[in-house]
């Protein structure tokens, strides 16, 4: 999961070296908390929350392939 969310991330910021994605893991849950520079929080966000919800579907469709549930927090630097 973490791999899979510093790729997209990666690849819609201006500045992918200030991305950073730090996993915790309890059980079968999943939390990960996104982390980009202050000038890219639009673009993982995107309007009305669009980017973000789309990130936090393809994280929950790849989670129950591995029969996991994940959750995106999208956090300030």
């Amino acid at each position: 999961m973490k791999e899979l969310t510093e790729y997209i991330a990666r690849s819609l910021v201006d500045q992918p070296d200030k991305v950073i994605v730090s996993e915790n893991k309890h059980g079968r849950h999943v939390n990960l908390e996104l982390q980009v520079g202050k000038e890219d929080m639009g673009r993982i966000i995107g309007r009305g929350g669009r980017v973000a919800n789309a990130i936090r579907t393809l994280l929950r469709v790849a989670a129950e392939n591995d029969n996991q549930q994940v959750t995106l927090d999208v956090v300030e630097p």
